[in-house]
């Protein structure tokens, strides 16, 4: 079976900008991750072999001399250094376990250096779900020539209504051809259209250089997580803002607020951050009042919520994004990361509902045991870790059990 991932950027932003700060700020940290399938998806036989076979093949891809060269012009906020880090880095496949029962079920662990598997996440799945769709046939339906017009269509409702939006895709795709397909058919759609440019980017590096487009993203649960494991859950939004600030120097100034739901958060949203940080992104819960706890929260620390840029990348659609758009164009900078919706979209295919999270951290190698994490959000369907994780971390933040 063919080789699925070809490029080294064919991967998120986030990832690249969260290892820059991971090797800056915590440079010992051990992590591990876990595979969650919400769906209980059962796999073809032989479907692990096959996956360890395609993570292996990761250990021949290497950053190139252009991508690096794309990134330093349009990544100028990631410094000099790290690209010698990128040059340098190797998958290690030895670090991933993979198994599958009888039933059918995939499981699946990485554990290491945060840095050496950072970049793990993202790439094993669009791998699983790229893989799941050819070993059931279903990709052989795939048609490519009506996903473009159906891409191109999506995106001139949502330039005509005036989102500004980004494709978030690359994690749960049909295909890598499937997100490429989306992406240039969205920016022919833009070309095509007067006025300004709604379709700002894509988080998909390799497909932001090959489209020239502008490579989208900044940072993930995991940071908030890995951090709330090492000290706490109370103040980790705060230390993953000063980690941020840290690093970018007030760059890259999208938060991602729902890690442990909109309370604690706004507890750690202190008025020095709030003024550096361009906005906030919400990525579970009802968006509209979200927006409103936000704009509400900007007003406290008298600030003017409509100079905020608002990031909304909950599960999204078109139809979705145009009601947002709607409520909160005089309220805020609203902006749309839409993902599955644009990259896993045919007719008659289920996407996948899969995810890889952070669940356990040492502060460095010497620790002699691990420290359980989790993610709590603004929806109970979207917790990781193991019950009793999720249940100390609830008691800790005095949130009741959903």
């Amino acid at each position: 079976m063919r080789q699925i991932i070809r490029h080294f950027t064919d991967d998120d932003l986030y990832k690249f900008t969260m290892c820059c700060a991971v090797i800056q700020n915590y440079p010992r940290t051990q992590v591990r991750y876990r595979f969650n399938d919400r769906n209980n998806t059962v796999y073809p036989p032989r479907f692990a072999d096959e996956l360890r076979r395609q993570i292996k093949m990761l250990e021949s891809v290497v950053i190139t001399d252009d991508e690096i060269a794309f990134m330093r012009r349009r990544c100028q906020y990631i410094p000099a250094w790290f690209y010698s880090y990128l040059k340098g880095f190797r998958y290690d496949s030895r670090r991933v376990e993979v198994s599958q029962d009888a039933e059918g079920h995939l499981d699946i662990t990485f554990e290491g250096c945060w840095s050496n598997t950072i970049f793990l996440e993202v790439k094993v799945l669009a791998i699983i779900s790229e893989l799941y769709y050819m070993m059931t046939g279903q990709s052989q339906s795939f048609d490519y020539d009506a996903y473009y017009a159906k891409s191109y269509d999506k995106a001139r409702r949502l330039i005509e209504a005036g989102c500004t939006f980004s494709d978030f895709g690359t994690r749960r795709r049909a295909s890598f051809r499937a997100q490429e397909t989306a992406v240039r058919a969205m920016k022919d759609c833009q070309e095509s259209m007067s006025g300004p440019d709604n379709l700002i980017g894509t988080s998909n590096v390799y497909l932001a250089m090959k489209y020239d487009l502008v490579p989208i993203g900044t940072m993930a649960h995991e940071l908030i997580c890995a951090i709330a494991g090492m000290y706490g859950p109370q103040m980790a939004n705060y230390l993953a803002m000063k980690t941020w600030a840290n690093t970018y120097r007030g760059a890259l100034g999208t938060f991602l607020y729902d890690t442990y739901g909109w309370r604690i958060f706004s507890l750690n949203f202190s008025e020095d951050y709030a003024n550096m940080f361009k906005g906030l992104r919400v990525d579970s819960g009802d968006n509209f009042r979200a927006l409103d706890l936000i704009t509400e929260k900007y007003r406290s620390l008298h600030i003017d919520p409509l100079t905020k840029q608002i990031v909304f990348s909950n599960g999204l659609d078109v139809d979705g994004a145009i009601a947002i758009q709607r409520y909160a164009r005089d309220r805020c900078i609203p902006s749309f990361g839409i993902g599955t919706h644009f990259t896993n979209d045919f007719a008659g295919v289920r996407p996948m509902n899969i995810v890889i999270k952070l669940v356990a951290v040492k502060i460095t190698e010497s620790w002699p045991f691990w420290c359980d994490t989790c993610k709590l959000s603004e929806e109970p369907g979207k917790y990781s870790g193991d019950k009793s994780t999720v249940a100390r971390f609830l008691a800790t933040l005095h949130l009741r059990q959903p």
